[in-house]
C-alpha cells in the first residue's frame, strides 16, 4: 500500500532490494523501464513482471564510484532497438568512462551486438567522478563526465586542459562519430569530440521541454555545486570558479563566478560549506498530466540531503518549491516521468535500494 505524504502527494515502493542502482529509462509504447545497477547488470521493470535480469551488459570496472552508470534509450528505438549506455573499464592507463550501445531484444531478455562508441581519453589511475550521463537532441548524443577527482585548483586543472574529455560534456553522432561542427575540430591540441569544458562531476542531464537546451547539473566542492545550461564551446569555469570551498579545511580556492570573467555561469548555484553541499543526481523537466501545478518545473535528486528537490525557473534562476521525500532517509540517484501516466519514479541509491512511485494524493 502506497504511504501517505503531506505535499499532495502518496509513496509507492515497486522494488525493494536494488543492488548500487544508478540509471533508468522508459521504454517506448510500454510500460517497461530499463535500470542499470553499477555492479554491471542490466535489468528491465514493469508491474507486472517486477524486476527481470537482461544478459549481455559491458564489462565493468566498479570501484571507487564506477561501474555501469547510465541508461538511455535511443531516439529511433522503435525501428533500431538501440539503446546507450556508460560504463567504467580498464584503459592503457587506468580507468576510463566508456560510452557503447546494444540493441534489446525484449523476446530474448537480451542485450545485442554491443558495440563501444567512445572511450573518455586520458584513462587515469583514480576511481572517482566518472560522471556520467547521456541525452540526446536534434539527432546527437551529448554526455557529461567528471574531472576524475583532481585536487589541481589552479588553471592546470584537467577540466581546463582541451586536450582532455575528462570534466567536458562530448558530442557525438548516434554511430559514436565526431560531428565536424564540434567546436574544436581541428583545434591543435584539443579533443574533437568537446562541447563545453571546465565541469567538475556531472551527474544529471536533461533537455529543457520550450527551449531543447541541454541543461546539467554537477558536483561541487563543499558547496558550489551547480545546474547548467549547456552552450557549444563553453567554459564552465570549474576550478577557477566557484562558491565551493575545500572539503579537507574549508579554505576557499577560487572567486564565485564574475561578470566577464570568461567563463558561462551556472543558473543557479549552492552556497560554499558541508551544510549547503547539495550533490545532484538525476534531473527532469515534468511534463506529465498527473501533477498540474507542477508542470514545467525541475525535479533534481539531491545525495547528501537526501530528498528530491523541484524546483521553479524564476527571474532567470531557479527557486526551490518542495523537497519531496524529505525525511524518508533515501540518497537520490535518479529520476523519471512515466510517460503514459505521468507519476514520478524515483531512484534511490545504495547496496539495498529501492524504486518508488509519486502518484497524487486521491
Amino acid at each position: 500500500m502506497p504511504a501517505q505524504a503531506e505535499n499532495g502527494y502518496s509513496i509507492e515502493t515497486l522494488v525493494e532490494g536494488l543492488d548500487r542502482p544508478w540509471g533508468m529509462a522508459f521504454l517506448p509504447d510500454h510500460n517497461d523501464m530499463i535500470l542499470t545497477l553499477r555492479g554491471g547488470d542490466v535489468v528491465l521493470w514493469n508491474m507486472d513482471d517486477g524486476v527481470v535480469p537482461i544478459t549481455g551488459a559491458p564489462d565493468v570496472v566498479s570501484e571507487g564510484q564506477g561501474g555501469l552508470l547510465d541508461v538511455a534509450v535511443g531516439p529511433n528505438f522503435d525501428s533500431d532497438g538501440w539503446v546507450y549506455m556508460s560504463w567504467v573499464a580498464p584503459v592503457e592507463d587506468g580507468t576510463s568512462t566508456h560510452i557503447g550501445r546494444a540493441q534489446l531484444d525484449r523476446d530474448a531478455l537480451a542485450l545485442t551486438d554491443l558495440e563501444v562508441l567512445h572511450i573518455v581519453q586520458p584513462g587515469i589511475d583514480s576511481g572517482a567522478h566518472f560522471g556520467s550521463r547521456i541525452v540526446f537532441q536534434d539527432g546527437y548524443l551529448f554526455a557529461g563526465f567528471g574531472d576524475r577527482g583532481s585536487k589541481d585548483f589552479s588553471d592546470s586543472h584537467i577540466s581546463q586542459d582541451l586536450s582532455s574529455e575528462n570534466g567536458a560534456v562530448i558530442r557525438l553522432t548516434l554511430d559514436g562519430d565526431i560531428p565536424e561542427d564540434n567546436p574544436f575540430v581541428g583545434e591543435d591540441g584539443a579533443a574533437d569530440a568537446i562541447w563545453s569544458y571546465g565541469h567538475r562531476n556531472i551527474q544529471a542531464m536533461t533537455i529543457h521541454p520550450e527551449t531543447d537546451a541541454v541543461w546539467l547539473a554537477e558536483h561541487g566542492e563543499a558547496g558550489g555545486d551547480e545546474v547548467n545550461i549547456v552552450e557549444r564551446g563553453a567554459n564552465f569555469g570549474w576550478p577557477l570558479a566557484s562558491e565551493g570551498v575545500t572539503y579537507s579545511g574549508g579554505e576557499q580556492f577560487a572567486e564565485p563566478h564574475q561578470p566577464d570573467d570568461g567563463f558561462v555561469a551556472p543558473i543557479h548555484a549552492w552556497p560554499a560549506g558541508r551544510d549547503n553541499h547539495n550533490p545532484p543526481s538525476g534531473m527532469v523537466f515534468y511534463e506529465g498530466d498527473a501533477f498540474e501545478d507542477w508542470q514545467g518545473h525541475l525535479l533534481i535528486g539531491n545525495l547528501y540531503h537526501r530528498y528530491l528537490g523541484l524546483w521553479a525557473e524564476e527571474d532567470d534562476g531557479l527557486s526551490e518549491v518542495a523537497r519531496l521525500l524529505d525525511g524518508e532517509d533515501l540518497r537520490i540517484r535518479d529520476v523519471a516521468i512515466g510517460p503514459e501516466d505521468g507519476f514520478i519514479y524515483v531512484l534511490a541509491d545504495g547496496e539495498d535500494a529501492p524504486l518508488l512511485r509519486l502518484t497524487p494524493d486521491s
